[in-house]
């Protein structure tokens, strides 16, 4: 890439400085520490956890009332995708903590490029 090809506002420096390269050749990711992060600490994300999905029609939908059940796409126990910001990170499982539900992360996604 030349500089001309360089997009405006981007330091290429600065993310290759995040690199090395590892004795066997590969790209390895360098260390930081916590601190380093902390200008991002009160970045706001959104987390979903994705239970299961199914389509309805319209008129399906408008005839759904409380105690309605919607069949979803997975099975009981199959693990549930976690997403931050629309790009799916782990799959984890439902979990009862006292009287909520909230989710253990049991694998973590590799991001696919």
């Amino acid at each position: 890439m030349t500089p001309a090809d360089e997009p405006s506002g981007i330091d290429l420096e600065s993310h290759v400085a995040d690199r090395r390269r590892g004795d066997d050749g590969e790209d390895q990711a360098i260390p930081r520490s916590a601190a380093e992060l902390e200008a991002v600490f009160d970045v706001p994300v959104r987390v979903s956890a994705i239970l299961g999905r199914t389509r309805l029609g319209v008129n399906d939908l408008l005839q759904l009332a409380p105690g309605s059940v919607l069949e979803l796409d997975r099975k009981v126990g199959e693990a549930i995708d976690i997403y931050v910001n629309d790009r799916l990170v782990a799959r984890g499982e439902v979990v009862l903590v006292e009287d909520k539900l909230g989710v253990t992360m049991t694998e973590i996604v590799k991001a696919e490029r």
